[in-house]
């Protein structure tokens, strides 16, 4: 790996200005991540990053929830059994993947049985079923994580905002609400909210014209009249 220029130092006023790689697409930091390589590396990079408490995961990119771990890191979390909770956690987003850096083939090195690691990568991606992405060190971790935000700048995703502590506005409120609905998620709320305005008119729509929205299928119909109803 190249090695890392003094990032945390002051810079030079002829040092001159480079255009962030994802200029619409922040790569949002845990700040338990703050002082890490990877972090660096997005930093020397000229990421367009956000150090932001995250509750789960260490990168946060659009609605995409990223655990990233060393190999020690996962061998060290199998010991403390802290892994379980992390992944169950990470499965509260609908998208999500589980980055491995630097994975290494030389058990010897860690105080944990051969088998029970390969028991462990196994258990991921069969019982929890969490994709897994295998990097070689910090500099190629932030080469995936820039990729990752580069995939939606020239592509508009609506995010679901029902992990999310602060609904600022009441059209978030109302999408809030809505996505608590089985099969809605934010692409349907929001037709739903740009069409009917209010959720008491969107509450008294016939059935027969909410089959008339994209989407909208009776199966999912008829999930949220029942819930309506009784």
């Amino acid at each position: 790996m190249k090695s890392l220029h003094d990032i945390f130092g002051k810079k030079s006023s002829q040092t001159p200005k480079i255009k962030a790689p994802n200029p619409n697409t922040p790569i949002i930091i845990d700040t338990r991540e703050k002082q890490s390589l990877t972090a660096a590396n997005l930093m020397e990079k000229k990421a367009n990053i956000k150090f932001e408490t995250l509750e789960i995961g260490d990168y946060l990119i659009k609605d995409i929830i990223i655990e990233r771990k060393t190999f020690s890191d996962f061998a060290g979390s199998i010991i403390n059994k802290r892994l379980q909770e992390q992944l169950t956690n990470l499965k509260k987003y609908k998208r999500h993947f589980l980055l491995l850096e630097g994975f290494g083939y030389d058990y010897e090195n860690f105080p944990v049985n051969e088998n029970a690691i390969r028991g462990m990568l196994l258990s991921v991606a069969t019982d929890f079923q969490i994709p897994i992405i295998y990097t070689k060190d910090s500099e190629d971790t932030a080469n995936f994580l820039l990729i990752l935000a580069k995939k939606y700048e020239k592509t508009k995703v609506d995010i679901a905002i029902r992990h999310s502590k602060n609904q600022k506005s009441l059209d978030d409120q109302k999408q809030f609400i809505l996505e608590g609905f089985p099969g809605i998620g934010p692409t349907l709320s929001k037709t739903l909210i740009e069409k009917y305005k209010t959720l008491n008119k969107i509450f008294k729509v016939p059935k027969e014209e909410l089959q008339k929205i994209p989407k909208f299928d009776e199966n999912k119909i008829d999930k949220f009249k029942k819930i309506l109803e009784e």
